[in-house]
């Protein structure tokens, strides 16, 4: 269960208030896969750079049942942001912090949706012991990520035929409720 405070979407710029964050659902994986694919195709083009071949590659295994068995993994928390039924952004984060993927729908872009679902994602990996989330950025994402705290770790890393896989990394911060030498142990 996600805290309350990520419940519902909380973060800087405009957002919904009927978008809200919860895990996701086997019957989620069609629709979570059209929003993967979607967000892909029209939201990171400076990615693939509409190369018919690189595209192919990057949605290869964008289909509903890979997204239904990835859903299946039991160290990995997946995530939707919704917005009333309708699911406009879909993450994964191990129970080690790392952040697996977070795609918004284009037309939930500038919304919010990915910062809560990003926010509401260390949250769960907190909770599960990570003390930083790591994750490999899109050029397409490189600023969002930076605006949150993330810094890169590494050179470049070749994903899907792109030179554009970003490492970055990101300290979580304690938990408020616990005393700083209590958080240490």
């Amino acid at each position: 269960m996600l805290p309350e405070a990520f419940c519902r979407a909380s973060v800087i710029g405009v957002l919904d208030p009927n978008m809200n964050i919860r895990d996701a659902r086997p019957e989620d994986a069609k629709e979570a896969c059209l929003v993967m694919r979607r967000s892909i195709t029209e939201l990171c083009r400076a990615d693939h750079r509409d190369d018919p071949a690189l595209l192919a590659a990057w949605l290869s295994d964008k289909t509903p049942e890979a997204v239904a068995a990835w859903m299946r993994r039991a160290d990995a928390s997946y995530l939707v942001a919704m917005e009333g039924e309708t699911i406009t952004a879909v993450g994964a984060v191990t129970d080690a912090g790392e952040i697996l993927l977070n795609y918004v729908s284009p037309s939930a872009r500038f919304r919010g949706a990915s910062g809560a679902l990003l926010a509401a994602m260390e949250a769960r990996a907190g909770d599960r012991g990570a003390t930083r989330c790591t994750l490999i950025s899109t050029t397409t994402a490189r600023r969002f990520y930076r605006a949150r705290g993330y810094e890169e770790t590494g050179q470049p890393v070749r994903k899907f035929g792109m030179d554009s896989g970003y490492p970055m990394a990101k300290i979580l911060a304690r938990p408020a409720a616990l005393p700083e030498h209590i958080a240490d142990v």
